[in-house]
């Protein structure tokens, strides 16, 4: 009895997100999270976001100091030249239930699940909530199954409730009654319209597959033993009493960018972080910092569409009219794919391109982090994604919200109506009405939006401190995985 005891191998957790920016991004920062305490993670992504990764993110050197973490690939069963964006974006659901989910199953039997030089077989598998057969995998193997939800809680919570959606006649959508109340979504009852539904209502039968795809994925959810949701109490206390009615094992550990630098700092791992913890797609254009650093404070309205978001040319021009039209300054970022149509960008009015030369700057992409927390940045046009949300609340920046699919409808509400934090001007493109909230967000009310979402950022900010909400909810969920092996 008198020899050492081995110290025992650490968890090892398989992180599996769905291969699209925002839900790698999110994922990354858990994996990261998760890596700083300890536990072994092997990250799950596609070959087309893993090239993405290499090529804009750095990733390599910013996992090489955690001896425990791997990254693997698969296919996403879709083509190499697929957009990945716009109208088709959805087309990544069936390609991965059709290819992707028996590959996952091979490469996990194969692999012995990732066992390998000193790391235990999986002890935990973190799946995307809408890769149920991640899920199937697991049940069947008798392997812990966490789900991780990328989208707001909100959104989350209307997709579970469809089948009830449904049974009101409350979808399909067809564009008419689209400000009519929904009321059979628990909690909701006063403010969510129809026209504030996540997009996946926006079909003209049930029998849509993409309705039907979110309506499984999201009804199945509760089969896991935990869910992982990056958000923070403060901000959707409400819909997260009504989730845990059906989730109890809920973990809230948002806002996940913000939480990964305050336990980096913590750690003081590192004395600068690394500005490429963006975990982007796309090539960030750093001169529009410059140009930034040469404005006023809050004086800039910062536009943004996100990863996926694709415009038709009439929509830019409107949007180009009302921007110049407010006589603000604006940083744009349009993708280089962004632009429905090869001849987007030319023939551009010569009123335009005078205004632009004037008081905007146009990037293909930007280090979304750094201009939102940029003294000069005073509004955020977006499309209100779920990690462009939570970036411009913890930076304190108000938002103009043009959702463009998913859950970006019902995340614009939330802002508007609920947190108070921002403009939704859903379902319309024009200059008119783009230049007058633009002056709304920047001049009018300008005081009213920065109070109010300086109360909330400072709240984010409360979360993922030391006894923060967050904090201790990350903390249970370390705890938690670390029981798995005990």
């Amino acid at each position: 009895m008198g020899h050492q005891q081995q110290s025992p191998l650490p968890p090892h957790v398989l992180i599996f997100p769905l291969p699209i920016q925002g839900h790698v991004n999110s994922m990354l920062k858990l994996a990261e999270l998760l890596s700083l305490a300890a536990v072994d993670v092997t990250f799950l992504v596609s070959d087309f976001s893993h090239r993405r990764l290499l090529r804009h993110a750095d990733i390599h050197s910013r996992f090489s100091r955690y001896p425990g973490f791997r990254f693997k690939t698969i296919s996403d069963g879709l083509p190499d030249d697929h957009p990945r964006a716009g109208e088709r974006i959805m087309e990544i659901m069936p390609s991965i239930k059709n290819v992707t989910a028996s590959l996952f199953k091979e490469m996990m039997v194969a692999t012995d699940c990732f066992r390998s030089d000193g790391r235990r077989p999986v002890t935990c598998i973190i799946a995307d909530g809408v890769l149920s057969f991640a899920g199937d995998f697991a049940v069947e193997k008798g392997i812990p199954l966490v789900y991780f939800r990328t989208v707001s809680a909100c959104s989350f919570w209307a997709c579970f409730c469809f089948q009830e959606i449904m049974e009101a006649g409350e979808v399909p959508l067809k564009g008419n009654g689209m400000d009519l109340l929904v009321k059979s979504v628990p909690g909701m009852e006063g403010f969510l319209r129809r026209r504030d539904l996540p997009g996946f209502c926006r079909v003209d039968e049930v029998s849509d597959p993409r309705f039907q795809v979110i309506k499984t994925e999201t009804r199945q959810t509760p089969r896991a033993q935990a869910v992982i949701l990056n958000t923070f109490e403060n901000l959707e206390g409400p819909v997260l009493s009504h989730i845990r009615t059906r989730m109890p094992n809920l973990f809230t550990i948002g806002p996940l960018h913000s939480h990964l630098k305050s336990r980096l700092l913590k750690e003081k791992t590192t004395t600068t972080l690394p500005s490429t913890a963006s975990g982007s797609f796309w090539e960030e254009d750093r001169s529009c910092i410059e140009w930034l650093d040469r404005k006023p404070p809050k004086s800039v309205i910062y536009v943004s569409f996100g990863s996926i978001t694709v415009l038709s040319r009439d929509q830019l021009m409107e949007f180009w009219y009302g921007l110049v039209n407010s006589g603000q300054y604006f940083l744009w970022v349009m993708r280089p794919d962004s632009i429905a149509g090869k001849d987007g960008k030319s023939q551009i009015p010569a009123e335009i391109s005078e205004g632009t030369k004037e008081r905007g700057y146009m990037v293909g992409w930007a280090p979304q982090e750094e201009v939102l927390n940029h003294h000069a940045i005073g509004g955020f046009l977006t499309h209100s994604g779920w990690n462009s949300t939570l970036e411009s609340i913890v930076a304190g920046v108000p938002m103009i919200c043009w959702p463009y699919f998913a859950d970006q409808m019902i995340n614009s509400r939330f802002v508007s109506e609920v947190w108070k934090i921002g403009l939704d001007m859903k379902d319309t493109c024009d200059r008119a009405l783009i230049e007058k909230m633009v002056r709304d967000l920047m001049v009018v009310r300008k005081d009213e939006f920065i109070r109010s979402v300086d109360r909330m950022a400072k709240m984010a900010r409360e979360a993922v401190s030391g006894r923060g909400s967050s904090y201790c909810n990350l903390d249970g969920l370390i705890e938690y995985v670390r029981s798995m092996v005990a």
